[in-house]
C-alpha cells in the first residue's frame, strides 16, 4: 500500500462566491437580487455596476446600505468504490453580507465610494470532509486484504474516521472613483478598488479506526500491534530458513538420531525440539512422520524448504514495515491557518445616454494581482508553511448593459458580463495533488479554462405607482472551465438564477429595496482515470452540484 497523502484544505474556499465569476461576487445590491441585471443602472448601485452612469443622478449626496443573507449547499457524490458513503454535503452560510455606497454629485462631476465583499464573504462547513480526504483512508481496507492469508484474525472489513473542515473567505472591496460628464450623451469614469483579503482554515482528521472481527479499533494502534506480530512471524520464518545451518553441529554427532532421542540425551531442550517440529509441520508433515524421522532426514527436509521460508520471511518482514509505515501516517492531524493579502483593481467606465429612455453602460475592471501570505498556527498536513506566499489573482471583467424606460409602467435592463478567466493561473488540480503527489507528480494536471466565462441577465421592473414597483429577472452564467479544472475541492457549474422583489419609495428621499433569488446549477460529472494503488485502468466518476438562495434588503437616502 502506497503512502497516504492528506491534502485536506488547499483551495477549499478559494471559490466561495455567490454570484458572478470564479472569484468575483457581482451580487452587490438589493436591486441586483430583485432584477438580476444592473449593468446600465442609473441609480446609486451604479457605483458598482455602471459608475460612469452616476452623472445621471440628481445633484447632492446619495447613500445606500444593503445586507444579504445567503445560503449555499455544495453537493458532491463520489463513485469511488471503497468509500463507506459517497454523498458529501458542504454548508455555506453568509448571514451578513453587507454592501454600502456613497455618491456626491455636483454638476458635471460625481465622486463615489463603494464597500462590499467582492469575493467570498461567508463560511463553509464540511462535517464529513470531502472524497479526496476520505479516499486515501478507504483504500486501507483493500490494501490490507492480504493479511488474512497470514491469519484469519487479521481480516480487516471496514474503516471509520472523524473528518471535519471549516473555513471562511472574504475579499473586501473599497472602491473610490470619479465620474465626469463630457456631454449630455457621454460620461466617463476612472477609479480603483482596494481589496484586503483573508482566508481562514480550521480542520482535522482524527480517530481513524479499522473494523476487525466485527469490532472497531484505533487504526494506528492496531497496525502497530499487527506489525509486531507479523514481524515475529517473519523472524520465525527466517529461523526456519536458517535451520540447516542450526542443525549442522548435531549432524556431526551422528545423523541417525530422532528428535526424541536427542532430547532424551540432553542434546535438545523441549523448547528447541518444539521449534524444529513447528517448521516441519509447516511443511505439511504429520506428528507421526516427524517422530519417525532421523536428524539426517530432518536436515534434508529443511534444506529443501529453506528457499520457501526465506521468501516467506521477506514477505512478512516487508508487510511489517509497511504496516508500521502506514500506522505512522494515521495519527490525528490538524490544520489551523489564515492567509492574508491585498490587491488593487483599476476600473474604467463609459456611459452613453442615448436618450431619456435608452441608456448604455460599459465598465472594464483590470486583472487584480494579489499575493496571500500564510500565518500558520498548526499544520500537521504540511499544506500551509508559515510565511509561504501564493498567488490569488482575480480575472479582468468587462460588463455591458442597456437600460430602457420607454414606458411609464415598465423598465427593462439587459446585461452581459465577460470574465477573462483564461488570463489567470488557476494552479494545479487539487484532487490530482491528493492522489499523485507522493507517487507520480507528473500526473498532476493544471486547472484550465476552455472558453471565456460569461453572464447574461434580463431584468424587468413594473411600476405599479410612483412609489411602488415589483420586479423579476433572470441570469444565465457559464465560467467556461475545462474538466481538469474541476475537483471536489473547487468546481464551477453552469447556472440559471431567477430573482424577484420590490421597490418602495418610503419618502421623497428614502427608498427601500428588497428581493430574493434562487440559483439552479447544472450538475457536473467528471471521470477520473488511474490510481497509484489500483492501477492505470481504474476509473470512477464524481458528480458536483450546488444550490444557492439569497435574500437582500437595503435602504437608500438622498440629500438634495
Amino acid at each position: 500500500m502506497r503512502k497516504l497523502t492528506f491534502l485536506a484544505v488547499m483551495l477549499l474556499l478559494s471559490t466561495l462566491t455567490f454570484g458572478g465569476g470564479l472569484l468575483t461576487n457581482t451580487n452587490q445590491s438589493a436591486q441586483f437580487i430583485r432584477m438580476m441585471s444592473r449593468n446600465a443602472s442609473r441609480d446609486i448601485d451604479a457605483v458598482y455596476f455602471n459608475p460612469a452612469g452616476l452623472s445621471l443622478m440628481q445633484d447632492g449626496w446619495h447613500f445606500a446600505i444593503y445586507n444579504q443573507t445567503i445560503f449555499q449547499d455544495k453537493n458532491v457524490y463520489s463513485g469511488f468504490p471503497y468509500l463507506n458513503d459517497g454523498d458529501y454535503l458542504g454548508k455555506v452560510a453568509a448571514p451578513v453580507f453587507p454592501t454600502a455606497f456613497a455618491v456626491y454629485k455636483k454638476e458635471n462631476w460625481a465622486f463615489s465610494f463603494g464597500f462590499g465583499p467582492n469575493g467570498g464573504g461567508g463560511s463553509a462547513e464540511f462535517d464529513r470532509g470531502l472524497p479526496s480526504f476520505e479516499i486515501p483512508i478507504s483504500k486501507i481496507v483493500p490494501g490490507l486484504a492480504g493479511l488474512k492469508q497470514i491469519s484469519p484474525t487479521f481480516d480487516v472489513t471496514g474503516y471509520d474516521a472523524d473528518l471535519y473542515f471549516t473555513g471562511s473567505s472574504v475579499f473586501w472591496g473599497l472602491q473610490f472613483g470619479a465620474t465626469y460628464k463630457i456631454s449630455d450623451m457621454i460620461s466617463v469614469y476612472g477609479g480603483v478598488r482596494y481589496m484586503p483579503s483573508k482566508n481562514t482554515y480550521d480542520g482535522y482528521i482524527k480517530d481513524i479506526q479499522l473494523e476487525v472481527g466485527g469490532q472497531y479499533t484505533p487504526a494506528s494502534a492496531w497496525l502497530t500491534q499487527t506489525a509486531g506480530t507479523v514481524s515475529s512471524l517473519g523472524a520465525g520464518a527466517t529461523a526456519f530458513a536458517n535451520m540447516p545451518t542450526t542443525l549442522q553441529p548435531y549432524l556431526a554427532q551422528g545423523g541417525n538420531y530422532t528428535l526424541a532421542q536427542l532430547q532424551g540425551a540432553g542434546q535438545l531442550s523441549a523448547t528447541q525440539r518444539a521449534g524444529i517440529e513447528t517448521g516441519l509441520k509447516l511443511m505439511s508433515l504429520s506428528q507421526a512422520q516427524i517422530d519417525a524421522m532421523n536428524l539426517t532426514q530432518i536436515h534434508g527436509a529443511y534444506t529443501q524448504a529453506s528457499p520457501t521460508f526465506q521468501q516467506q520471511a521477506a514477505v512478512l518482514n516487508g508487510t511489517a514495515a509497511k504496516l508500521n509505515g502506514t500506522a505512522g501516517q494515521l495519527g490525528d492531524k490538524e490544520v489551523k491557518t489564515e492567509q492574508t493579502g491585498a490587491g488593487f483593481t483599476p476600473i474604467i467606465g463609459v456611459n452613453l445616454n442615448l436618450s431619456e429612455d435608452l441608456n448604455i453602460g460599459i465598465k472594464y475592471e483590470h486583472i487584480t494581482y494579489m499575493t496571500l501570505t500564510n500565518n500558520t498556527e498548526v499544520d500537521d498536513l504540511g499544506l500551509f508553511p508559515d510565511g509561504a506566499e501564493s498567488a490569488s489573482d482575480i480575472p479582468a471583467i468587462l460588463s455591458i448593459g442597456a437600460g430602457y424606460k420607454g414606458f411609464e409602467w415598465l423598465e427593462a435592463q439587459l446585461s452581459y458580463t465577460a470574465y477573462f478567466n483564461k488570463g489567470v493561473d488557476w494552479g494545479m488540480n487539487t484532487r490530482d495533488m491528493a492522489v499523485w503527489k507522493s507517487s507520480n507528480p507528473s500526473k498532476i494536471r493544471a486547472r484550465e479554462i476552455e472558453k471565456m466565462g460569461y453572464e447574461l441577465g434580463l431584468g424587468l421592473q413594473f411600476n405599479l405607482s410612483e412609489k411602488f414597483a415589483v420586479s423579476v429577472g433572470g441570469l444565465m452564467g457559464d465560467m467556461g472551465v475545462a474538466d481538469n479544472y474541476q475537483s471536489d475541492f473547487s468546481y464551477s457549474n453552469p447556472s440559471t438564477t431567477v430573482g424577484a422583489g420590490i421597490m418602495w419609495k418610503v419618502g421623497e428621499r428614502l427608498t427601500l429595496d428588497a428581493g430574493f433569488s434562487d440559483t439552479f446549477y447544472k450538475d457536473q460529472t467528471v471521470t477520473y482515470t488511474g490510481d497509484p494503488d489500483l492501477g492505470e485502468s481504474f476509473s470512477y466518476k464524481d458528480t458536483y452540484g450546488k444550490t444557492t438562495f439569497d435574500f437582500a434588503i437595503g435602504l437608500s437616502y438622498s440629500i438634495f
